[in-house]
């Protein structure tokens, strides 16, 4: 199997990073699971592990600091690009974030930015209806409390 390189694409800013250090702890048909250390050091938290459900089109990532305490949950709705000639993975951000405390808080941010996004012409009509139905999916799962569902890939690898 080829090993797999995952790019982050930005639309705002616009991007499109290689995330070289990033490390593939498991891959599926139907999710490629990571841990990473950020990119840019932070104060808040240093490193991370992400599950990629490619069906979905969201990402689930467990935000961590520095001492192994988890910060937070954090998801992106995003659009998947898959090349398996290549190894190549695309993961375009579609702005819309849900972010999950461990006290249970739930947030929704960037709104204002998938607005921007869609006033300047950077992201297609269908883009922005495939980031609300994915947003409102993942709302959802999450008001249903099966969330779990998801922060399962990640917990059983004690990641």
């Amino acid at each position: 199997m080829t090993s797999l390189q995952i790019y982050r694409k930005r639309i705002l800013p616009p991007e499109c990073l290689l995330l070289k250090d990033d490390v593939v702890v498991e891959q599926s048909e139907d999710y490629v699971i990571t841990k990473w250390n950020t990119l840019n050091p932070k104060t808040t938290f240093t490193h991370g592990s992400s599950c990629y459900f490619l069906k979905e089109g969201i990402k689930v990532s467990k935000f961590y600091r520095a001492d192994n305490s988890l910060l937070y949950w954090y998801c992106d709705i995003v659009d998947y690009d898959y090349d398996p000639e290549n190894g190549k993975l695309t993961v375009t951000d579609l702005l819309a974030d849900v972010i999950l405390y461990p006290d249970g808080r739930v947030k929704v941010v960037d709104l204002d930015e998938l607005a921007e996004a869609m006033e300047h012409s950077l992201i297609t009509a269908e883009q922005m209806c495939l980031c609300l139905r994915r947003l409102n999916n993942l709302l959802t799962l999450i008001d249903r409390d099966k969330f779990d569902r998801l922060q399962a890939h990640l917990n059983l690898r004690n990641l």
